[in-house]
């Protein structure tokens, strides 16, 4: 199936550069739009955890303390990308019925197509927090190119969740409400908003939050951005979370290719 989407992967970006259009289209700020949401987003979490509840953060390494709206920033661009790549990805089957119904079209393609098309604004994201860590003090380092790897090891993880999402819900159209619900429980138990490491847990508490694979990625851009660690210096959470994301991997894939053969009979 991966090797589908490379050998396709000019129609892939193609459809993924049509999609992200697509979404906009008829608006008068058009893909203005993919920007605004976020940043108002940022804007708000900030306002609400710096300036109400007066949040701080610091750097795990040195413990000095860093602005606020770059630690939270660093956490959510990771955070949105997955929400938009994984609920695009689930209802993509719906949304090009007609390209499903085409014998000659791979489909297997198609999940691919939505998280490509959410990477165009992740990109932009990405180089907006390198950005804001120059402008308050944190400049770039060698250990910010682990963003590239943060952001592969993500799409490797959804990639697994997509096809198995993408495939279940033209049987069960429930799971796009399910799978938005976990997505909004997701933002506060991986955690983005709050620090753990700062927080009076149980030990067992911080062990079960550190088992959600998103903690890996969140807790890593984080350390490319602002902290300055390797993913090496995290060895037990670097096996785990490649450990899930291939048992996500087959298992998505497994059942894509099994309900495959049904999917336009419910369509």
């Amino acid at each position: 199936m991966l090797k589908n989407a490379l050998d396709n992967r000019k129609l892939v970006f193609s459809l993924a550069k049509d999609d992200f259009k697509k979404k906009f289209a008829g608006s008068n700020l058009g893909i203005l739009w993919a920007f605004v949401q976020p940043v108002i987003t940022v804007l708000l979490y900030w306002f609400v955890f710096e300036k109400g509840l007066h949040a701080e953060a610091s750097n795990l390494r040195t413990g000095i303390k860093v602005p606020y709206v770059l630690w939270l920033m660093a956490g959510l661009v990771p955070w949105f990308y997955l929400q938009e790549a994984w609920n695009g990805a689930t209802g993509v089957l719906i949304e090009y019925s007609y390209l499903v119904k085409k014998v000659v079209f791979q489909i297997d393609i198609l999940p691919i197509v939505k998280m490509t098309s959410a990477l165009f604004v992740h990109l932009f994201f990405v180089a907006f927090t390198v950005l804001l860590a120059c402008i308050l003090g944190c400049p770039p380092t060698f250990y910010t190119l682990q963003v590239f790897y943060y952001s592969f090891a993500m799409i490797c993880f959804l990639t697994g969740l997509s096809y198995a999402t993408s495939a279940i819900v033209l049987f069960f159209r429930d799971l796009n409400q399910i799978v938005s619900i976990v997505i909004q429980i997701g933002t506060w138990a991986t955690p983005i908003m709050w620090n753990i490491e700062t927080m009076n847990l149980p030990e067992w508490a911080i062990v079960l939050l550190k088992m959600n694979p998103m903690y890996y990625v969140v807790s890593g851009y984080r350390d490319a951005l602002i902290n300055g660690v390797g993913f090496w210096e995290h060895p037990l959470l670097t096996v785990w979370f490649w450990v899930i994301t291939a048992f996500c991997y087959l298992l998505g894939t497994h059942v894509f290719k099994k309900l495959k053969p049904l999917f336009a009979d419910v369509l």
